[in-house]
């Protein structure tokens, strides 16, 4: 399952990319519950409409179109989305630099000008091999010969097309906590929320997606190393100054990942179609045996809220 800073990458790359195109087709190959949609809503909702913006809620991609109308995407284990345009718009090698710095992805040609190709997900050769492939799911294509592919070996993927106004009522929508990089989301609204699990462990409390939306097993590692606390301390022993330094290491390490195209934790790749290099600065998560870049002691791994986790014993000491 990708978190929260791959799927935000993928977003801001496509986001780049799809609004003001215009849908032409969007045509399901082979799994209907990968795009579990009538034709009818198909036809007159999406078929001809533009894109206006992509959104991110939790683990979730949000395509909106002018038609009020909006694709619901979850990769799950092994989705992929994968763009590719048929116009060359590359001419020189420095414009091809310039681009990839930018977080476009580009497949190659033994020409000078080169067509864009831009995905993130399950990192197969789906990625930058012939598309379709025997993995393909759905097919979206604009006007302008550009054309926008769902690919998921595991089918358990989907992408629902649903009224905009009606995306706040699924039930996943309602249950999902605040997004933990949002400026409005401070300290005292995190603490206010943590405490209603006082009685659980506070790395249960923040894999909660209940709780706050969107971190997961590696990020939880690392903010509660950088904030010193252990993983396994009960929500009610643990201070509002604490807390507070808890939510400030939270959007440090998920704004990293974000800089680095994200973890790729085995499964996932960056907006690139590149794996993410954020495990290169990871300070704790697969450090185990290695010493401790804070204080030296031996980085060990345990297991807490049912996750492998890792703790350096020195300077999380448990309370």
């Amino acid at each position: 399952m990708p978190e929260l800073p791959e799927v935000e990458t993928i977003r801001r790359g496509l986001g780049r990319l799809l609004p003001g195109k215009k849908v032409l087709s969007a045509e399901c190959l082979d799994s209907p519950r990968s795009f579990p949609n009538s034709s009818s809503e198909v036809d007159n909702f999406l078929h001809g409409a533009s894109v206006t913006t992509i959104r991110r809620r939790a683990k979730v991609l949000l395509i909106d179109f002018d038609s009020n109308y909006t694709l619901v995407i979850h990769l799950k284990m092994t989705g992929q989305l994968v763009f590719v345009a048929t116009d060359p718009v590359y001419t020189s090698a420095s414009e091809i630099q310039s681009e990839a710095s930018h977080e476009a992805s580009i497949a190659t040609s033994s020409t000078d000008k080169l067509a864009p190709r831009f995905g993130g997900g399950h990192p197969t050769d789906s990625l930058i091999s012939k598309l379709p492939d025997r993995s393909t799911r759905v097919i979206i294509k604009f006007t302008d010969g550009s054309i926008l592919y769902f690919n998921d070996q595991r089918k358990f993927g989907w992408m629902r097309l649903m009224p905009t106004i009606s995306v706040p009522e699924i039930d996943f929508m309602k249950r999902v906590g605040p997004e933990p990089l949002e400026d409005s989301f401070g300290a005292k609204d995190f603490i206010e929320r943590i405490k209603r699990r006082k009685g659980t462990t506070i790395k249960a409390a923040i894999l909660d997606q209940t709780v706050l939306a969107g971190v997961g097993n590696i990020y939880a590692d690392e903010s509660l190393w950088a904030a010193q606390i252990h993983p396994a301390t009960h929500v009610s022993d643990i201070t509002d100054k604490q807390l507070s330094q808890l939510l400030v290491e939270i959007k440090k390490v998920m704004n990293l990942s974000i800089a680095k195209g994200g973890s790729t934790d085995r499964n996932y790749v960056d907006a690139e179609g590149k794996k993410g290099s954020y495990l290169q600065f990871a300070n704790v998560f697969r450090r185990e045996g290695q010493p401790c870049p804070r204080c030296g002691a031996t980085i060990e791994k345990i297991r807490v809220a049912g996750r492998g986790t890792h703790v350096c014993p020195v300077c999380q000491m448990i309370q």
